[in-house]
């Protein structure tokens, strides 16, 4: 058992080394040409709009049923016109950005991670070595740029969705009246709240997508291995995002409340 126990820690170890080793690359690469503009451009594309149409089901579902759920809780206090501030509020400082992330996960960390995966274990990443291009700089980054930069616009895009669904439920099945619920979002909403929903998709965007790229760089085993490192990335981001978003949410919460 103990030796089993040190062997796990080496390798947890091993791993944070690693994936700090690769962030101190990307920071490098990212103040020092060459700077591959065109590879930024098709990640953007691929994680951005890729990814649109999950996101956009799944904050529409999450707002409708919120507010479903909530509209009839609430009648227990008599305040069912209030659904809109509770939606809101809920989309936006959390389910918004955290859903987001972790469908983004799901489908753009275990890409980046059977990507790179599979070219390391064809030797595609020595191969660039060979020709003097840094694996990082080529790799990495792009796909990193991306998701900081999309990530937010996909969690901006599930608000929107996500309080539209939830208005689509509240005139429709709890019989609120519209200029009702719209108030109620607006009033439900404060500048700190929106500060949180805009900064945690930046934090989030990069986590998902750096561990994404340290579990494909670090991939052995052939195809069994691509496999278990798909599983892994998917695994890792997930509960990244979870634990990443709790500690974040108290230091905005200590910051700006």
């Amino acid at each position: 058992m103990e030796g089993w126990l040190t062997a796990w820690t080496k390798r947890a170890l091993l791993e944070v080394q690693t994936y700090v080793r690769l962030l101190g690359a990307v920071g490098r690469a990212l103040v020092t040409p060459p700077f591959y503009v065109h590879d930024v451009v098709e990640q953007f594309d691929a994680i951005g709009v890729g990814s649109l149409t999950v996101v956009v089901l799944t904050g529409g579902f999450t707002g409708a049923v919120l507010a479903l759920q909530s509209g009839f809780t609430l009648d227990q206090f008599g305040a069912r016109a209030v659904v809109g501030r509770l939606v809101s509020a809920s989309m936006v400082k959390e389910l918004g950005p955290v859903l987001t992330a972790l469908m983004v996960s799901g489908r753009v960390g275990s890409g980046i991670a059977a990507e790179l995966g599979s070219m390391a274990v064809t030797d595609q990443i020595d191969a660039l070595r060979a020709f003097g291009t840094d694996p990082v700089r080529k790799l990495a980054v792009p796909r990193i740029l991306a998701g900081v930069g999309m990530v937010p616009v996909l969690t901006v895009i599930a608000d929107a969705v996500g309080i539209a669904g939830g208005w689509a439920v509240a005139t429709s099945q709890l019989h609120v009246a519209s200029s009702v619920y719209w108030n109620s979002v607006v009033e439900g909403l404060v500048i700190q709240d929106v500060w949180m929903g805009l900064i945690k998709p930046f934090v989030l965007g990069f986590v998902i997508v750096s561990v994404g790229c340290h579990v494909g760089l670090r991939t052995t085993g052939g195809t069994q291995g691509v496999g278990r490192a798909t599983t892994h990335a998917v695994v890792a981001a997930s509960v990244a995002v979870l634990a990443v978003d709790f500690f974040l949410t108290k230091l905005i919460i200590s910051l700006l409340y």
